[in-house]
């Protein structure tokens, strides 16, 4: 055997002994959260049924503890995970129901007064582009000041990092613009 075929056996050798964990990291089962890791490869599987009494509309469960946005359609046929960035702490973060009242391609974005008190940095006002914390796409809840909403700083998605929204890739978060009208039922845990 050759020198490059023996290190390319070797390394597809420790790839597939190492394919089971990689597999079990790809999911946290909900009674098990002692396992729960602080990234997105630790998404504790959610299912609709456990948070609403149907699926009449869309829905998303934002899951906090595992920093996953979990979506399904009206007819609860097609599922989608996306990887969420969450607030940094326990007091920015408000559980419980809500619904989308608004959306917005291009969002600007003004501080709350809280945000400019912790960080007094903070511009008045920041228009929508790139350097805007709202990313391209918001989806506002019925709780003022919460959004879901895009990122420009990828570096967020996985962390706790916001003032109290749920943070989504700005790629993901147009595809789920698409897909989430106004009135889709929403609980953050």
């Amino acid at each position: 055997m050759s020198r490059l075929n023996r290190r390319a056996a070797l390394i597809s050798g420790a790839a597939f002994l190492a394919a089971p964990t990689v597999l079990r990291a790809q999911f946290v089962e909900p009674d098990r959260p002692e396992f729960a890791r602080n990234n997105t490869s630790a998404f504790i599987r959610q299912d609709w049924r456990d948070h609403f009494d149907n699926v009449d509309r869309v829905t998303l469960v934002a899951d906090t503890r595992s920093r996953a946005l979990h979506y399904w359609s009206k007819d609860a046929e097609d599922y989608r995970l996306y990887p969420t960035s969450v607030p940094l702490t326990e007091e920015l973060t408000k559980r419980g129901y809500t619904e989308i009242v608004r959306k917005r391609e291009g969002p600007d974005w003004t501080p709350t007064a809280s945000m400019k008190e912790r960080d007094p940095t903070l511009p008045d006002y920041m228009p929508p582009g790139p350097d805007n914390p709202l990313g391209t796409h918001a989806l506002y809840l019925s709780w003022p000041a919460y959004l879901i909403h895009g990122t420009h700083d990828t570096r967020k998605i996985g962390r706790q990092s916001s003032s109290g929204c749920i943070g989504l890739f700005n790629e993901q978060i147009e595809e789920l613009f698409a897909l989430v009208p106004v009135g889709a039922q929403v609980r953050v845990i």
